[in-house]
């Protein structure tokens, strides 16, 4: 039996096709905003899994070094040590810093630790980790610089010795590593002048150092939600497991921006779903003239009803198609992460096909009620 909806496909072929692309590429464009969203959430938890912490120990009345300023001494750390069930207990320091690179400044995240203690980079792909305690550092290829390059921060220049990939922070900017020394002198510099004016003013400098976080591991035979409520009760700090400040960075850092990328996507889904319909009520139009003569020599309503239904499927298919390809294509030009998952591409197919369905009927309302008398008329 003769397939309506595939001759009438082939009668306008290029037509049909470049339509497909146009809503395909919206429809990639949605691809692409639902993996900024994934590539967020990635981003945001990069840190985190770097560092691999049981514990993350922060000023107290603060909620952690990434949503707001914390600052403790860094001996705070042997006390932290001092309790039953820590492991291992180590200051870090978290700061943003510009770094000039192929001739144009570049934000970054810069990371201090303590050499080969928690928080060194977990996935360098070129080099060595730092085993010097000054003037060595540790980029994310991201940032285009070559092994062995000599990076002026502060006061003194730096040796890159090791390069990491996909290494971001929870803003999705590039990591640098640096010692926990070199990025104390960073992060607390005072310039010549500030040190010149604090003295005649009377004003002393403490030579204590500082960490902006306290992070911790646990013995396996400890409970480490107990450990965490021992430190807020005796040690006056806030104390975080690493699941609570997993989702303190994706509940309370980027949840304004999830929900904008959120509401524009469904914008875009809406949008995508009245194009979808009307270009499907406009084909339906085009043809009025035939699916009367149809209808004139017998064509029951259901042959013509399936016609404008498999065509529309057919549209949805290959627009979708087409929007996985362009958004694989453009999705490695955005500057941030973009994680493109086959699970959210699924979930667009369901859709389009849904979208596809109910646009549809418009035409088919209208196809239903074609006079065949317009046939034969002018």
């Amino acid at each position: 039996m003769i397939n309506l909806a595939t001759k009438d496909i082939l009668h306008s072929l290029g037509k049909f096709i470049v339509t497909s692309i146009g809503v395909g590429m919206l429809l990639g464009i949605v691809l692409v905003m639902l993996g900024v969203y994934r590539g967020m959430i990635v981003d945001a938890k990069s840190l985190i899994n770097n560092v691999n912490a049981d514990l993350w120990i922060v000023q107290e009345g603060t909620i952690g070094p990434f949503a707001e300023s914390s600052k403790l001494f860094e001996d705070v750390k042997y006390q932290i040590r001092g309790i039953s069930g820590i492991k291992e207990a180590t200051g870090m320091t978290f700061q943003t810093l510009q770094i000039e690179t192929n001739g144009k400044l570049e934000r970054v995240t810069a990371v201090g630790y303590e050499i080969g203690k928690l928080g060194r980079p977990q996935n360098i792909i070129q080099g060595r980790e730092i085993l010097k305690p000054h003037y060595e550092m540790i980029v994310d290829k991201k940032l285009g610089i070559k092994l062995g390059t000599d990076i002026l921060f502060g006061r003194h220049f730096y040796k890159v010795v090791g390069i990491t990939k996909g290494a971001v922070s929870n803003s999705g900017e590039p990591l640098v590593f640096l010692s926990l020394n070199d990025a104390q002198e960073l992060q607390f510099l005072f310039s010549n002048n500030t040190i010149r004016s604090d003295r005649i003013r009377g004003v002393g400098t403490s030579n204590t150092p500082t960490v902006n976080a306290i992070v911790a591991t646990v013995s396996s035979n400890y409970d480490i939600d107990t450990i965490s409520k021992d430190i807020k009760i005796w040690k006056h700090k806030n104390s975080f497991t690493n699941d609570e400040q997993t989702i303190i960075l994706t509940k309370n850092v980027i949840e304004k921006s999830s929900k904008q990328i959120g509401m524009f996507t469904i914008i875009l889904i809406l949008v995508s779903s009245v194009i979808i319909s009307l270009i499907i009520y406009t084909m339906t139009i085009g043809k009025i003239k035939e699916i009367a003569i149809l209808k004139l020599i017998g064509m029951p309503n259901f042959e013509i009803v399936k016609m404008i239904v498999q065509q529309s499927l057919i549209l949805g298919f290959l627009a979708f198609i087409a929007g996985n390809i362009f958004a694989n294509f453009i999705s490695g030009k955005f500057p941030k992460n973009v994680v493109l998952l086959w699970g959210d591409s699924f979930l667009l197919l369901l859709i389009v096909i849904i979208v596809s369905v109910i646009g549809s009927l418009f035409g088919i309302y209208k196809a239903v009620h074609a006079n065949p008398a317009e046939a034969i008329g002018e």
